[in-house]
Parts: C-alpha cells; sequence; structure tokens
C-alpha cells in the first residue's frame, strides 16, 4: 500500500491567499484527505475509487454556500488549486481516472 506524498502541500494556493478563510480550505482538505486515505489501503477497483471520488466532490459542493457566507467563493484559484490537487494525487496513485471523470460531480 502506497501512502501519500507527505511533502505535497495541499490546496496551497488557497492557504496562500487571504480571500479563503482557512477554517474553511480547511474543511476542502479534510474531504481531500479522506480521500487519500482511501486510497492508501490500495484500493484498485476504477468504480470503487470513483465513487469516492464523487463522494469527496460533493463534500466540496456542499462548501460552497458556507464560502460564501465568509466574502469567498470557488472561484477560479480555487477551482485550480482542487484540480491541480486531484490530478497530482491521480498521478501519485497512477489512478486512469480523467481529471473530468473524477471531478464530474462539481458545481464551482
Amino acid at each position: 500500500m502506497k501512502k501519500f506524498d507527505e511533502n505535497y502541500k495541499i490546496l496551497n494556493a488557497m492557504y496562500e491567499d487571504e480571500y479563503f478563510p482557512d477554517f474553511l480550505t480547511d474543511k476542502l482538505k479534510a474531504a481531500i484527505e479522506d480521500l487519500i486515505s482511501f486510497l492508501e489501503t490500495g484500493e484498485k477497483d476504477l468504480e470503487k475509487i470513483q465513487i469516492k471520488f464523487d463522494e469527496m466532490t460533493v463534500m466540496i459542493n456542499d462548501l460552497e454556500e458556507e464560502f460564501e457566507q465568509n466574502d469567498s467563493e470557488l472561484e477560479t484559484v480555487a477551482r485550480e488549486a482542487i484540480a491541480e490537487t486531484i490530478e497530482y494525487i491521480l498521478n501519485w496513485f497512477e489512478i486512469d481516472i480523467d481529471i473530468e471523470d473524477a471531478l464530474r460531480e462539481r458545481d464551482w
């Protein structure tokens, strides 16, 4: 079972931008870390993996209103930071799922 790259900074661009409240970025990061924990089990079934990506994406969708309530939103910087992180995860774990499919449930 492969462990995730401990040196990779998840959502780094969002943490560096004051527009995104850290406590909300932490919630996004937690959803991504839950996905990573699942992938670290060594699961290789692409259907099961896609379900976990869908669950993570829906969790992120559900945070959109909370970002707006805190004078922020999941806009370009956030979308790019999320996509960059997901692409890194796909490559790290050698998962043969396209980034668009991995994030197919997104509303942002």
